[in-house]
C-alpha cells in the first residue's frame, strides 16, 4: 500500500448518496486520500453524472453484458485496477461479489451495510427489523470477505426503531447515519489509522470512538 496519499476507487449501482458523501468529507476535510474513480455496475446509474460534474473518472462495468458472475467480477476488476486503488469501496454497489474478487482485494475491499451486523444480512434489513421487533437498528462499516454481508468491522452506527416506523422511514433515518458513519470510517483507513489484528478484529490507532448514536434533531446533541 501506498506511504503517501491513499488512492479510493468508489463502486456504486444508483443514485451514489454514500459516494457523494464520501468525496465531499475527502475534499472538504483536505483527507490525504484522492477519489481516482467511481465506477458503477450499472450505466444508468445517476451517481455517475454526479460524480463526472464533481470531477471524478468515471466508468460503468454493466453487469448484464456478462454470462456469469466470474466473467463480470473479472471485467470489473480489469477496471478497478486501471486506477491502482489503496482501497475499493462499496457505497451502494448492488451485486454479489465472487470469492475470487474479494480475495483479489482482501483487506482493501470495504462495504457498508444498512444493519447492525451481524444482524440482518442481506436486503431488505429494514423490514426485517421491523418484522422482529428490534428496538435499535442500523448500519455498519466492515471489510469485505467471501461470506456475504461478514468481515471485520471498523464501525457502526445505532439508530432507535420508533413507533409506527415503516421500512422507508427507518431506511431514511439508517442513511442519515450512514452519511456519518462512512466518511469517519474511510477517513481512518486514509490516515492509515486502521490495522486488521491477528484475531481479524480492527484496531483503529487513536482509539476514536467508533460507535455512532442517533440523537433526535431538537436535541442539543444532534450532529447528524
Amino acid at each position: 500500500m501506498s506511504s503517501g496519499r491513499r488512492r479510493l476507487v468508489i463502486l456504486i449501482s444508483g443514485r451514489g448518496s454514500n459516494m457523494r458523501a464520501l468525496v465531499q468529507a475527502c475534499r472538504q476535510e483536505n483527507w490525504p486520500a484522492d477519489v481516482c474513480a467511481v465506477i458503477s455496475s450499472r450505466p444508468d446509474a445517476p451517481g455517475l453524472q454526479w460524480a463526472s460534474e464533481a470531477g471524478i473518472p468515471t466508468a460503468s462495468v454493466y453487469h448484464r453484458d456478462f454470462a456469469s458472475r466470474e466473467a463480470f467480477d473479472a471485467a470489473l476488476a480489469r477496471e478497478i485496477d486501471r486506477h491502482a486503488p489503496d482501497y475499493v469501496i462499496l457505497a451502494g454497489f448492488m451485486r454479489v461479489l465472487t470469492a475470487g474478487f474479494v480475495n483479489r482485494y482482501a483487506e482493501r475491499l470495504v462495504n457498508i451495510h444498512p444493519s447492525l451486523l451481524p444482524a440482518f444480512p442481506g436486503l431488505h434489513t429494514h423490514a426485517q427489523a421491523l418484522a422482529t421487533g428490534v428496538q435499535a437498528h442500523g448500519c455498519t462499516v466492515h471489510f469485505v470477505t467471501p461470506l456475504l454481508d461478514h468481515g471485520p468491522i471498523v464501525a457502526q452506527g445505532c439508530v432507535p426503531v420508533l413507533p409506527g416506523d415503516t421500512p422507508d422511514s427507518l431506511a431514511g433515518r439508517v442513511l442519515d447515519m450512514e452519511h456519518r458513519v462512512f466518511p469517519a470510517a474511510v477517513r481512518w483507513l486514509a490516515e492509515g489509522r486502521v490495522r486488521l489484528a491477528p484475531d481479524h478484529r480492527v484496531d483503529v490507532q487513536g482509539n476514536p470512538q467508533r460507535l455512532f448514536v442517533w440523537s433526535a434533531p431538537d436535541s442539543p446533541n444532534h450532529n447528524e
